[in-house]
């Protein structure tokens, strides 16, 4: 049987907020089967859980957010496409403010923490959400085109181009193909971290926004060039870092996909409307288990697998 996975012990970590500025502390404990990913907002007078799901996902500005009632917890993606990439299926993260600490910019930081506390298997059946027919949306036209779709797929590979137009971001990697089967997300995805121009930084902690941020949190840059010291992780880490997001958007639908995820320009809005398309069409996926593991795609069957 390929099982489900929560962690075997408690972990934790304490950030800030990349938007906030606000200190925040993150504990990371396991959870019986079929619980889902749960974040718990502690810090309120009575502690309140905010099941994922495509629909708990309020706002995409900047980030997803996801919400139950009042309470909410922003820029969840990160720690979600760390989930993904780890095959976590069950976890409980309990929060003490309304963002997640962005740490290094980065899903690496969530690795480690997840890593380190170890991967329990479960008994019981992991489910996948088995993608049967295309299922796409879009936006704009010619220039401001952006579009994301979902195929069926013998396995879970992602596909993203970008289009920025800027001298630094124009001599890297445009296009990034990451494939479970075949690629290691802690290797080739993790550590992509976030990125921003200072032209809009300016703008954004204006109205409140970016507070958190600086060059020790994401790849910031000019009209010209990257302005980090130690440059980039990768040739093409400003795509990889699309990827790193999308991962963390998609896995909001709370199953793993098996499905080939293809975009140009999207983000997370974008995403969250593709998996709310998806669900909205009974017909277009079909939730699987594998009870002979032999039969599971490539990728999904291996233990996790470390740097």
């Amino acid at each position: 049987m390929l099982a489900q996975r929560t962690i075997k012990t408690l972990t934790q970590a304490v950030g800030v907020g990349l938007h906030s500025g606000q200190r925040v502390e993150l504990t990371l404990r396991p959870a019986p089967v079929d619980t889902g990913i749960v974040f718990r907002r502690v810090d309120l007078a009575e502690p309140v859980d905010i099941h994922i799901n495509a629909l708990s996902v309020t706002d995409t500005r900047l980030a997803s957010t996801i919400s139950s009632g009042q309470a909410k917890v922003h820029t969840v993606e990160h720690l979600m496409s760390a989930c993904a990439g780890l095959g976590i299926d069950n976890l409980i993260i309990d929060i003490t403010a309304e963002e997640v600490p962005i740490l290094d910019g980065s899903a690496s930081s969530f690795v480690f923490l997840l890593q380190s506390a170890g991967i329990e298997l479960q008994k019981a059946p992991k489910k996948f959400i088995r993608v049967l027919k295309t299922v796409e949306v879009r936006e704009g036209q010619g220039e401001n085109v952006k579009w994301a779709k979902l195929e069926p797929y013998d396995g879970y590979r992602l596909s993203f181009e970008i289009d920025f137009h800027h001298p630094a971001v124009d001599s890297t990697g445009q296009q990034v193909v990451f494939d479970m089967g075949r690629d290691v997300y802690a290797r080739d995805i993790a550590r992509a971290r976030t990125f921003g121009f200072t032209k809009d930084v300016e703008m954004l902690r204006s109205n409140g926004l970016a507070l958190g941020g600086g060059l020790d949190n994401a790849i910031v840059m000019d009209d010209y060039k990257v302005l980090n010291s130690d440059g980039l992780r990768y040739d093409d880490e400003f795509v990889k870092h699309k990827i790193l997001d999308a991962m963390g958007d998609l896995y909001i639908i709370g199953k793993p996909f098996i499905a080939s995820y293809t975009a140009f320009r999207s983000g997370h809005a974008m995403n969250n409307q593709l998996i709310r398309a998806l669900l909205a069409q009974p017909d277009a996926y079909e939730i699987v288990s594998f009870e002979d593991v032999k039969k599971a795609p490539a990728g999904f069957a291996l233990p996790v697998r470390a740097w």
